[in-house]
């Protein structure tokens, strides 16, 4: 039985441990505290949390007022509002101010499911890598939440970190040694390459377990931090494997296939690059792996881009 585990309780459990471990840190909600677990800090730690109610805008005016004053702020809201309705604000206050503000964005990408495509974070990706000084980060489960969560407090100037509602197979049996800016690889193989991040990792490995059946040896990487992305890992990559594919629960516009893109842009020897994510458009209201199947983030769907690309590579 395939073991699954919520990353929204694995951040509010590391979030009530950094707090302890840190006096710096704090919490505040936009009205969503029993939805993205802050009320394990709350409850534990109630000088530390603070709900400012459903006014995405206006937290981070307030995160800002504490960043100022030496404090780390853990912001919270649904990723599609961090990046649209208090956009202005995280432009101004986090980016051009520089504040160690940690954008907290959970029910990112199609994983709010039945509230529809209204509350679906989809472009959220491109937003956010685009702002000058602002780290990505997307955990690929519970322990690797574990593990990069604490990080972020030591990450100078603003983070955005993404994580989805539903819970997710386990990638990692325990919290695994991960470093911002620095891919992990999962799977070693030298066919091709295929590159996750966040909630699609696990299914990059069931991807690359199937292709393994055909005689087909691919590597997984987890790309967990999108920006500053790993050019080391992608270039070795390319060099070694000579075809990639790029996973995400993301339009595959502006997210992971085109932070990849970029980086392979600047080598003089460039492998065939297939993009899995949601075409140019929006989903629908469905259960959540049905709605990644159906709008082509599929197992499928990896190891059809994974086909794709073998076929087109130069030698």
């Amino acid at each position: 039985m395939v073991e699954l585990m919520s990353m929204r309780q694995a951040f509010g459990s590391a979030l009530l441990d950094l707090a302890r471990s840190d006096s710096r840190v704090l919490a505040i909600t936009a009205d969503v505290s029993t939805s993205d677990f802050t009320d394990i800090l709350a409850d534990a730690l109630p000088e530390r949390h603070f709900d400012v109610g459903i006014a995405e805008q206006c937290m981070i005016d307030v995160a800002a007022g504490f960043a100022l004053e030496g404090h780390i702020p853990y912001v919270n809201a649904f990723a599609v509002f961090l990046s649209s309705r208090a956009l202005e604000a995280v432009m101004t206050h986090a980016g051009l101010g520089g504040l160690a503000i940690k954008l907290m964005a959970t029910y990112a990408g199609i994983s709010p499911q039945m509230e529809g495509p209204s509350h679906h974070a989809i472009s959220d990706i491109a937003v956010m890598r685009s702002i000058p000084g602002m780290r990505v980060i997307s955990p690929a489960d519970a322990n690797a939440m574990a593990s990069l969560l604490p990080v972020t407090a030591e990450v100078p100037g603003p983070v955005y970190f993404r994580f989805p509602r539903e819970a997710l197979p386990v990638v990692y049996q325990k919290p695994p040694q991960l470093t911002v800016g620095r891919a992990n690889v999962l799977r070693q193989g030298d066919a091709l390459t295929i590159i996750g991040h966040g909630s699609m990792v696990w299914r990059c490995i069931e991807a690359a377990e199937l292709l393994e059946r055909e005689g087909i040896q691919a590597r997984v990487i987890d790309c967990h931090t999108l920006k500053p992305i790993d050019h080391q890992a992608i270039q070795d990559a390319a060099n070694e494997t000579n075809a990639l594919v790029t996973v995400e629960e993301h339009s595959v516009i502006g997210g992971l296939g085109g932070a990849v893109a970029e980086v392979l842009g600047g080598m003089r020897r460039r492998p065939p690059l297939k993009m899995v994510g949601l075409a140019d458009c929006y989903a629908e209201s469905g259960t959540y792996l049905d709605m990644l199947d159906r709008f082509g983030m599929s197992i499928g769907d990896i190891v059809a881009a994974a086909k794709a690309a073998l076929n087109q590579r130069e030698f």
